[in-house]
């Protein structure tokens, strides 16, 4: 059905609530699924079972990777743009589409930047559902998350408590006739030791101590408990106050459920079984003696994937326009790797065919989350894009050229309401890095010129020529946002010509390199730093996790958004500073390292005036109002 377009544009949510979204069956239909190949959440949401990849054995679709240039805190509509492109595609050009999209965390919902389901014409519907609990993935993931923490706390506990014969019994308790059993999970920790019996009662003295005393170091704990809320004042906390737990504190924290490694496995995935190798494996911290202690190690990786389980399918949706939207996994790409899922890509490439498209949007700048796209997850699920995507808008490049400070919750300054070229000019040269950084990947590059009101055709048009110069295959103007999937019309033709065109994709780094080496690529070739300062606490790791063995991992930077360096303050396109590593982190059940670069949280906090003031529900009707 036509949108039936207001102007001036109204609120993301008065537009998203004036569309009645057709029920989910019909969405499903249409995309080929069987009644028996997806389960209904309600109406209006769907999960999709993995079979639907696994039997459908034709070529895949188009594959397009959706990025940015360096934003402001105001955001410049990168996951506007990712479904405003597919209502074109589907709805006004007829190519069969399926968006792939992040689950929203509640942080920036009721924080700074607000939800996530796009804005103006093109969002995602129930944009309410949406950005607030949707089918329950995130809550999974902070429960499997705090259990292994509990699991953690808990095990030292007793191992303090107890010597290494009654733990061993309280572990593998005797029945009525003396006979005792290892749990299937414990056979894991077996086989990890090199014991090859199955019958506990034949364990040695030595044995029984190997197998039942962790002796995890409380120093070299990295594992954190999360949850889904911005509160900068549980970024450090200690455990352990109370009277019952002996004295036994130690100082952790918490992150955001989103950089949670757990959320990154539900993202790199491939299967409930690869899910259940990847939880498992989770490691937490190292013994006294320096050996990894894993999550199968505490006996917890089986009951986490049973946490899980539900949350590996990813959820069907739909746009304003009717065209189908999968979403999936949503870790921030500053502090996590920053992509949806690959199940969720790899079932839409299969739905839409040889002659379709799917449209999947990496968080951020470009040089974070497209170059984890590309070197991340690219690498897991074997698929390479078509085409990538870089949205730009004025306003942003203003910033980059010298313009004032932009700041969410306060009025722009009137330099980003009226023309001004020299700043536009100044600032292209963050665009131009953005593309030139893209096209080392080997794929066409296209740019989407997101329109804002104030802007003029001749800013316009100077960012269409530096687009160009930087080496961008097209740079089109798109007003999505007001029109819908009719204002993307040309940038969807220009996908469809890029994606035709040959590709010769090559990742940025080989995994055989050094974790110091691999660093410093991504710092000088995505970034353009002279060089690379690692403090104390980096080093420390780097000699601790390449000991492991965990050095030919990729690597995920924990970095600022608002600049290529890690301080934010650099705007435009910085070069020789020396990039700053703060410490590292081992995320080997999801398979990277995590590099913590200059000040960056992993748990943000919430402003003088968060999101939440505007939001509230409207008694009568029972609507959500206030949600952008």
């Amino acid at each position: 059905m036509p949108l039936d377009i207001t102007t001036p544009t109204p609120t993301d949510i008065e537009i998203a609530q004036s569309v009645q979204p057709r029920p989910i069956a019909e969405i499903a239909e249409k995309l080929g699924l069987g009644p028996d190949e997806y389960e209904p959440y309600g109406h209006q949401k769907a999960k999709v079972n993995l079979s639907v990849r696994d039997v459908r054995h034709g070529e895949n679709g188009k594959y397009v990777l959706v990025a940015g240039i360096t934003p402001t805190p105001l955001g410049e509509g990168k996951s506007t743009t990712t479904v405003g492109l597919c209502q074109s595609l589907g709805a006004h050009l007829g190519r069969k589409v399926i968006a792939c999209v992040r689950q929203p965390s509640q942080g920036p919902t009721f924080g700074i930047k607000g939800g996530a389901a796009g804005g103006g014409y093109s969002q995602v519907i129930p944009m309410e559902e949406f950005n607030l609990h949707m089918t329950g993935d995130i809550h999974a993931i902070t429960a499997a998350n705090n259990l292994l923490a509990a699991a953690i706390e808990v095990r030292m506990f007793h191992e303090a408590t107890q010597k290494d014969e009654a733990l061993f019994n309280r572990l593998c308790p005797a029945d009525k006739d003396g006979s005792r059993r290892f749990a299937p999970v414990m056979l894991r920790r077996l086989a990890k030791l090199g014991i090859d019996k199955t019958d506990p009662n034949e364990l040695t003295a030595e044995e029984k101590g190997r197998f039942a005393r962790l002796d995890i170091d409380p120093a070299s704990i990295t594992w954190r408990r999360v949850m889904d809320t911005n509160d900068r004042f549980l970024r450090s906390i200690t455990l352990g106050q109370g009277p019952q737990e002996k004295g036994m504190t130690r100082e952790t924290g918490f992150d955001i459920s989103v950089a949670s490694e757990v959320m990154a496995i539900l993202a790199l995935t491939t299967s409930l079984a690869d899910m259940r190798e990847r939880l498992g494996a989770i490691v937490i911290g190292n013994s006294k003696s320096g050996e990894p202690v894993t999550a199968d190690d505490l006996g917890v990786g089986g009951a986490l994937t049973v946490l899980m389980k539900d949350a590996i399918m990813p959820t069907l949706m739909q746009t304003l326009e009717e065209t189908p939207v999968l979403v999936h996994a949503g870790p921030f790409a500053n502090i996590a790797h920053g992509n949806s899922s690959i199940v969720a890509d790899q079932i839409a490439l299969k739905l839409v065919g040889p002659e379709g498209f799917v449209v999947t949007e990496a968080g951020f700048g470009a040089d974070i989350g497209a170059e984890k796209f590309m070197n991340i997850k690219c690498r897991y699920s074997g698929l390479k894009p078509d085409c990538a995507v870089i949205v730009a808008t004025v306003r942003a490049l203003k910033m980059h050229g010298g313009g004032p400070p932009v700041v969410a919750g306060k009025p722009l300054d009137h330099a980003y309401k009226s023309e001004a070229l020299d700043l536009v000019k100044a600032g292209c040269c963050n665009l131009a890095r953005h593309v030139g950084n893209l096209r080392r990947y080997g794929i066409p590059v296209v740019v989407a010129l997101n329109r804002f009101v104030s802007d003029t055709d001749a800013e316009l048009e100077v960012v269409k020529q530096a687009a160009l110069e930087a080496g961008a295959d097209a740079a089109v103007e798109s007003t999505h946002h007001a029109l819908g999937g009719a204002g993307a019309v040309n940038l969807a033709k220009a996908v469809i010509e890029a994606c035709e065109k040959p590709t010769d994709f090559k990742f940025l780094y080989p995994l055989d390199l050094s974790i110091k080496e691999k660093i410093e690529i991504i710092a000088r070739d995505m970034y353009s730093a002279a060089g690379v300062e690692y403090e104390a606490a980096a080093e420390e790791a780097i000699d601790k996790y390449t000991r492991m063995g965990f050095g030919g991992l990729p690597l995920c930077m924990a970095k600022t958004q608002y600049s290529f360096s890690h301080d934010p303050s650099l705007k435009g396109a910085p070069s020789g500073f020396t990039f700053r590593v703060r410490e590292l982190r081992a995320s080997v059940g999801a398979g990277f390292l995590i590099a913590i670069c200059g000040d960056m949280m992993m748990m943000p906090g919430l402003p003088t005036r968060p999101a939440f003031y505007d939001i509230d529900v409207d008694p009568e009707t029972g609507r959500v109002i206030g949600l952008s």
